[in-house]
């Protein structure tokens, strides 16, 4: 059961305008990497607005389930539907690990203390920045396990993307998708979709488990906020990806990964 120090209070009403910018903002930096953004959202959340880290780890993955869910025809439109659907056999293999992972995170974060989760959300950041660093600036070559292998291996994988994905309030696309090229080898553009199918799935086992106790209730009370800042985070997306190539990785990425570390120490020094 959550404990009432990780829950927020119903914030006061915060300038429409301030919102859907903060979204906006958070929406073209992912665009701009082709991510959803929802590991840059959280902190805002915890430090900009206010919200206690619980209530701000549910906001963000009700507003990462939006993102996700408007994402997928764009994503699925790039890549034939019938391409993504011959390799069920990997989704199937993620989720067969992301779903107990997700049950798993959510369980562990609404039974945590205020204090340590701050913590581990400081530590899961500093995952979030090594992962886009290599993601985004290295050649991932697939590992070309046997297949007696690969399964295991992707169902432990599967596991620990949905704790972190739960954990965080994010789609999990930042593992997601190099996982999916290093285990099964495939291109980054079909990872990219394939990961939306893994992520969707993930996100409302999570829900569901939030959603078993008081700790849900923070959305309701939120919805307005919610709404206007998911509404800014898709515009922005849109945005970034229209600004996609226009900064060299080299530029953005380590000013993204610095971005990010900035604010888990932050988050690790929150009282």
């Amino acid at each position: 059961m959550a404990t009432h120090q990780n829950l927020a209070l119903p914030r006061p009403t915060h300038s429409v305008l301030l919102v859907f910018g903060a979204g906006a903002g958070i929406g073209v930096l992912g665009g701009m990497i082709g991510l959803g953004g929802a590991e840059f959202r959280l902190p805002l959340l915890i430090s900009l607005f206010g919200f206690a880290a619980l209530s701000a780890v549910i906001l963000n993955k009700a507003m990462s389930l939006v993102v996700v869910l408007v994402a997928m025809p764009a994503r699925l439109a790039a890549v034939p539907a019938a391409e993504v659907a011959a390799r069920w056999p990997v989704a199937v293999n993620l989720l067969a690990g992301s779903l107990l992972g997700a049950w798993a995170g959510a369980s562990w974060a609404v039974r945590m203390r205020s204090t340590t989760l701050y913590k581990v959300l400081a530590a899961l950041m500093v995952l979030m920045a090594a992962a886009l660093m290599v993601t985004h600036t290295t050649t991932l070559d697939t590992l070309a396990l046997p297949p007696w292998a690969q399964v295991p291996c992707g169902v432990v994988a599967g596991f620990g993307i949905g704790v972190v994905a739960a954990i965080m309030g994010v789609a999990g696309g930042e593992l997601l998708i190099p996982t999916i090229v290093l285990l099964f080898g495939e291109d980054i553009k079909t990872a990219g979709s394939l990961s939306l199918l893994v992520s969707l799935p993930t996100m409302l086992v999570a829900f569901a488990r939030y959603s078993r106790d008081g700790s849900f209730a923070v959305l309701g009370a939120n919805i307005r906020f919610t709404t206007i800042m998911a509404a800014g985070s898709i515009a922005g997306a849109v945005l970034g990806g229209l600004l996609l190539g226009v900064f060299p990785d080299l530029v953005l990425i380590p000013l993204l990964a610095v971005i990010l570390l900035v604010s888990a120490v932050k988050l690790a020094r929150h009282e």
